[in-house]
This record gives structure tokens, C-alpha cells and sequence, in this order.
């Protein structure tokens, strides 16, 4: 998760930046937190397909070729993480009013692909999160900043100190998710639904620990928990077992087929390589969408 520019270091926050991703330009330190490049009024020419639900939903702040996944993709599992307690925070993240997946229509329209895929082989796809507002990503950084905040750690980052998380880009200043077309997902046996529910104050175990042991997702063994920061969760790290690899890579391979490519220091992390804003970082609060 290293690279010469931090500020589009991957990490948690999740942009592109990889050889095996569309990259946005790089910002100068003067764009570093929450400066964004000016996002674009939706114009008709933005609508979306003439072949859209008319139920569709829209939300406020983005062009209206952003979708709500569920509506086009009404089988995957949706555990948005940063709308509850469970994940690295500890606490809902800003910008997220709602546990929604939105995405621009050529993401979410080739993620069905990916559905159709899985589905042959007895999964279905279970998202963590979408597009992600520069207001999060801001949150992000504010949390990086105070060190007295670990409520987490034993899980997210249980061999790093808090303030090397930002210097080593696990924290970023900005995301490919703001750009509308990156998610981050997992495969689950179908039959399953989302995991437990977590609270604050729950137990918490390394996400690096065996299958067994960490907190009980529904995903199939990938090897680490989502959002871990840790070298297991590079997608080809060679000490993951062969049963943990192989379910990486029938992952990989869904995804690379419908036209998304990963970012190799996290194996949830996928961006379409065709994006259509590669380089629009957009705030809208997450909603449900009217």
C-alpha cells in the first residue's frame, strides 16, 4: 500500500492507484483533505438509460447516471460497514445517513455480470461499500489524527501503531471510491445473509487471525477480515493457505471478466477500468435516495 504519492495511496480510503488500476491524476499537496476537484451539475445528457426501472432512485449531489445498486442488482448482500459501528472507526462514518450502495450505472451494470458469474458456482456477491463522499474520507483523516483513539485497533490494525497508519497510506487524503465507480466486496455461499450484528464494546480478535477465530463474517476464507491493515491482505501475499488463495482468485477472476481490476494490497478492492469521472472526487451524503 505504498506509493510515491501518499495522497492517492490506497489503503482503507481505496482509489486506483496501481498497476492494475485506472488511475486519476495525482493532486498536489495543496489539494491534500477535503479539496476536491469541482463536481459537475447533473445535465440531461447524464440521465440514465432509457432501459432503467422506473422506480429508480436518485441521489442529491452526484449526475443521475449514479444508481443505486440494489435497484439494478437486487440479489447481492449489502453490509455497508461505515453506516454502522463495525469497522475501523468504531462509529458511523460522516457522510453516511443510510446502509446504501450507490455506483455509477456502467459499475453497478458490470457488476451484475459478476453476479451471474458467482452465481453458477454457488455464491453471491456480498458488498462492504461503494461510492464513498469526500466528507468520509475526510473523517478519515481527522481519526488518523488523534491518537488517543484506538477503540479498534485489536482488529483493524493490531500490529501497527495508530500514527503510522496515515504515513504508511493505509489513510489517505483522497479515494477512488469518491470517484463513483470502486467498491470493495467478498463472495458468500448462497443461503447465507450478512454477519452479526457488532457494537461497540464487542469482543475483538485480530483480523489477521484464523477463519475460526476473527469475527464471524459470512464470506467465504479469504485469508484476513475486510479493512484489515495488514501485508495478509494484499491479494497475491504468498502466506495465505491454498484454499484462501483459490477463493481470492475465483473472486479475481469474476471481477477481471466483467471489466473491473483490483488493487493488489487488498483483495475486496475493485475498480471498473473504464470509469466515467476518473478523476471527480464527489461529496454527497449517502441516503436512500428519492
Amino acid at each position: 500500500m505504498r506509493t510515491a504519492a501518499l495522497l492517492l495511496v490506497c489503503g482503507l480510503t481505496a482509489c486506483s492507484v496501481s498497476p492494475d488500476t485506472t488511475t486519476a491524476s495525482s493532486p498536489s499537496p495543496t489539494d491534500a483533505g477535503s479539496a476536491t476537484q469541482p463536481v459537475p451539475s447533473a445535465s440531461p445528457s447524464e440521465s440514465a438509460s432509457p432501459d432503467a426501472p422506473s422506480q429508480a432512485r436518485r441521489l442529491a449531489g452526484v449526475p443521475d447516471s449514479f444508481v443505486r445498486v440494489r435497484d439494478v442488482l437486487p440479489t447481492a448482500l449489502f453490509e455497508i460497514r461505515y453506516a454502522g459501528e463495525h469497522n475501523f472507526l468504531g462509529r458511523p462514518v460522516t457522510g453516511y445517513a443510510a446502509p446504501e450502495c450507490w455506483l455509477t450505472r456502467p459499475a453497478a451494470e458490470a457488476l451484475t455480470k459478476v453476479q451471474r458469474q458467482v452465481s453458477r458456482r454457488g455464491y453471491t456477491i456480498k458488498i462492504y461499500d461503494c461510492f464513498r463522499p469526500q466528507r468520509a474520507v475526510d473523517d478519515f483523516v481527522e481519526w488518523s489524527g488523534d491518537p488517543a483513539d484506538t477503540t479498534t485497533k485489536a482488529e483493524f490494525y493490531p500490529t501497527l501503531r495508530k500514527t503510522q497508519l496515515f504515513p504508511l497510506g493505509y489513510i489517505a487524503a483522497q479515494s477512488g471510491h469518491s470517484r463513483g465507480s470502486t467498491l470493495d466486496l467478498t463472495l458468500v455461499p448462497k443461503g447465507e445473509g450478512v454477519s452479526p450484528r457488532w457494537t461497540s464494546g464487542d469482543p475483538l480478535v485480530a483480523c489477521t487471525a484464523p477463519v475460526g477465530r476473527r469475527f464471524p463474517d459470512t464470506s467465504i476464507d479469504m485469508g484476513t477480515g475486510f479493512d484489515c491493515f495488514n501485508p495478509l491482505a494484499n491479494t497475491a501475499n504468498p502466506d495465505i493457505t491454498a484454499g484462501q488463495r483459490a477463493n481470492r482468485r475465483l473472486l479475481l477472476r469474476a471481477m477481471r471478466k466483467a471489466g473491473f481490476t483490483n488493487y493488489p494490497e487488498e483483495w475486496w478492492h475493485f475498480t471498473l477500468k473504464d470509469e466515467p469521472y476518473p478523476e471527480t472526487y464527489f461529496d454527497a451524503e449517502i441516503t436512500r435516495g428519492s
